[in-house]
């Protein structure tokens, strides 16, 4: 018999801000996060010049415990001591160090700065740039390792380096080893630092937003003049926990997570395939047993880009055939990448929790081209529903869906 699977905590460190009443005066606001970077002038050759930066200084922990940590590793630490602290686990506790306490973390990559000492020395032909510390800090791995040494983890660690999705499979692998009998916690995430290259890369897709005089309007996931993606930056941790072992302690219980539905779509590597999409949505809500009319609320993707919002918005359609409620928290801190699976998760627990729901802000005249979803606009939505779901889909056609189950009140 297959276990039960529990979030007692969760942390970000999020442009919105990194406790939920902060973040949910932000999300009311109606305002996001976007900022123009004048750094940015200097790439003559690059469209966009949008992001959604983060105002994050590192605590002051010991050097030596943090000396292997790149601005990536450095945020999921953060985000992972905010999500520990909710849960009521300490550093050092037997809990966190007895070998039933596991790892799953990802993002796109490791640290910008480390990667380019690392790779300079093949066109400088020498090392003065590259220490002991430069692999550590720009691996992929980098903050799946560094979560495991600074709290002493001796459980399982997985590291999903699948850009988009990073933070969702994340969450979804470490349900599936405490659902399983092999961990009974497992901190699970993504992060993502902010660098020109990432918004370089959709900008040679012609995937980027160019309005570059009007950064609060922009992006505009669904509207029939949003025209890309504005690149963000941060880190969600999410505490998962075998239910009863949770009870024991009397730890706080936010949700349980009840299905995992992941696939990929064996087409293109950058265009979406509606069909495998839904197909990952449809075995999430195999997994948790449950028909699509008790989901309330769908956390999209939401990229903003021409064809990915088309691509979503039917493959929902054709898994729910109905307009069910949904928006994207993109429109709010752009596109954080190996982050957004659990930035977008723990703020839709929170959302299902406080029986409010984000509205898509910028979402002025949706596209007729989209599907006729019910698309949350103006001051956000009040309902209770018992099921939330969080989508999300990345490069390499892989695709990721978590069904949430209120478990408060």
């Amino acid at each position: 018999m297959k276990r039960r699977v529990v979030i007692s905590g969760g942390g970000i460190v999020s442009a919105l801000g990194s406790q939920w009443p902060e973040v949910l005066r932000r999300l009311k606001s109606g305002k996001n996060c976007v900022r123009r970077m004048a750094d940015w002038d200097k790439y003559v050759q690059m469209n966009t010049r949008l992001a959604a930066p983060v105002d994050f200084e590192m605590p002051d922990y010991p050097r030596k415990k943090i000396r292997g940590m790149g601005r990536v590793g450095q945020m999921a630490l953060v985000a992972t001591g905010r999500a520990l602290a909710l849960a009521g686990l300490a550093e050092g506790s037997p809990e966190l160090t007895g070998g039933r306490c596991g790892v799953a973390y990802g993002s796109s990559t490791g640290s910008v700065d480390a990667l380019l000492d690392f790779y300079g020395m093949l066109t400088s032909n020498d090392l003065k740039n590259m220490s002991a510390t430069t692999y550590i800090r720009s691996m992929p791995q980098t903050c799946a390792a560094n979560i495991s040494v600074f709290y002493g983890l001796t459980g399982r660690l997985i590291t999903t380096n699948t850009a988009c999705t990073s933070g969702s499979m994340s969450i979804g692998f470490a349900y599936e080893a405490i659902q399983n009998g092999l961990q009974d916690i497992m901190i699970a995430g993504g992060a993502e630092e902010l660098t020109a290259a990432d918004a370089a890369v959709f900008d040679t897709l012609f995937a980027t937003s160019s309005k570059n005089d009007s950064p609060g309007l922009t992006p505009a996931a669904y509207d029939k003049n949003r025209d890309g993606l504005v690149i963000g930056e941060g880190a969600g941790t999410v505490i998962l926990e075998e239910y009863e072992h949770a009870l024991k302690r009397n730890a706080v219980i936010y949700a349980e997570v009840v299905g995992f539905g992941t696939n990929t779509d064996g087409t293109h590597i950058t265009q979406p395939n509606q069909d495998t999409m839904s197909g990952a949505l449809t075995l999430a809500l195999r997994d948790a047993g449950i028909e699509p009319d008790l989901i309330g609320y769908v956390n999209t993707h939401g990229t903003a880009t021409d064809h990915g919002d088309v691509a979503e918005s039917w493959a929902t359609y054709k898994v729910f055939d109905r307009a069910v409620p949904v928006s994207t928290l993109k429109n709010y801190i752009g596109h954080t990448l190996g982050a957004c699976g659990a930035i977008e998760a723990w703020l839709s627990v929170n959302m299902m929790n406080e029986g409010w729901f984000a509205p898509n802000i910028n979402l002025v005249e949706p596209d007729p081209r989209c599907a006729p979803l019910d698309y949350i606009t103006g001051g956000g939505r009040e309902f209770k529903t018992a099921y939330v779901m969080s989508n999300n889909f990345a490069f390499g056609g892989i695709n990721s869906s978590l069904i949430f189950k209120r478990t408060v009140p």
